[in-house]
């Protein structure tokens, strides 16, 4: 609860400094569809975003490797997006960005030497939703970081089926081995390597998605 408090405060923090330092836009940017100027409900909106994003990359630092390879490879394709969108200050924080996880993969690749715990992760998962909000595309957000809402989805999706059941038939069941999603993958016999070159490899193709829907 102290964190999920701290979250708001600082969500509500930085969606202030984005409006004051100029980007007054409240649409909702899908590429394909803009939506109506949301006026206030579109800070409301965000807050919950940014804090399930937040805390979905946290989910994700389960595997060595795993939440620096992925975060590596999504700032990656966000230095691109940048550069498409001529945002040259923030792409030179998303590169420094994909520089320190690919520096901290050196110790954390399995077997991990050394951990990023949930600063680490927390502040990964900040970076990732503040850099797709002040671009201002959330189609873009969506694509980039979708390994982690799938990660955190599949926690919610445990959680509520196992819930259901257990009111149903007193017996809560489970879809899943185990999560977040990677558990399951790890208890079906995926090596860490393969879950780490498998996740990152669906972040770096729904990242491409994501920079066509710029181009």
């Amino acid at each position: 609860m102290q964190k999920i408090v701290l979250q708001v405060i600082f969500s509500l923090g930085f969606l202030y400094a984005l409006q004051k330092f100029g980007d007054s836009s409240t649409r909702i940017d899908l590429g394909f569809w803009q939506s109506p100027s949301l006026g206030i409900f579109y800070y409301i909106l965000m807050i919950p975003v940014i804090i399930y994003l937040t805390n979905a990359v946290n989910l994700t630092d389960g595997v060595d490797g795993l939440c620096g390879s992925v975060t590596f490879a999504a700032m990656l394709i966000f230095t691109i997006c940048c550069a498409i969108l001529k945002e040259t200050e923030l792409s030179l924080f998303t590169m420094a960005l994909a520089g320190g996880c690919l520096g901290f993969l050196i110790w954390n690749l399995n077997p991990a030497k050394c951990f990023m715990g949930d600063t680490g992760s927390m502040f990964l998962g900040a970076a990732v939703t503040g850099v797709g909000l002040v671009l201002h595309k959330h189609l873009l957000l969506l694509l980039a970081a979708l390994v982690y809402i799938l990660e955190a989805l599949s926690v919610v999706i445990q959680v509520s089926y196992f819930k259901y059941t257990k009111k149903k038939t007193g017996e809560g069941r489970r879809i899943f081995k185990m999560t977040p999603i990677h558990h399951h993958f790890e208890m079906s016999g995926f090596s860490e390597y393969k879950i780490v070159i498998t996740f990152t490899l669906t972040g770096i193709i729904f990242g491409v998605l994501g920079i066509i829907t710029l181009l």
